[in-house]
């Protein structure tokens, strides 16, 4: 239960970066920081939100839902 917890939280902190460099692509105020910076989290915490599935599945902490055929 745990680790679904830390998933959705980590699923919502993605979304928040990306939401953040919506923000200053739209503002383009040069004495922000670059909208890359937050794309680049968002893409760092998305590969570790995937390795995190994967190493719970392989550990047995989830477990998948059967196929639907």
């Amino acid at each position: 239960m745990l680790i679904k917890l830390l998933l959705i939280a980590l699923l919502l902190f993605i979304v928040f970066n990306l939401f953040r460099a919506l923000f200053l692509m739209m503002k383009n105020d040069p004495n922000q920081p670059p909208m890359s910076v937050f794309l680049g989290r968002r893409l760092i915490w998305s590969v570790a939100v995937v390795l995190l599935i994967v190493l719970a599945l392989g550990l047995g902490l989830m477990s998948p839902h059967p196929r639907p055929y």
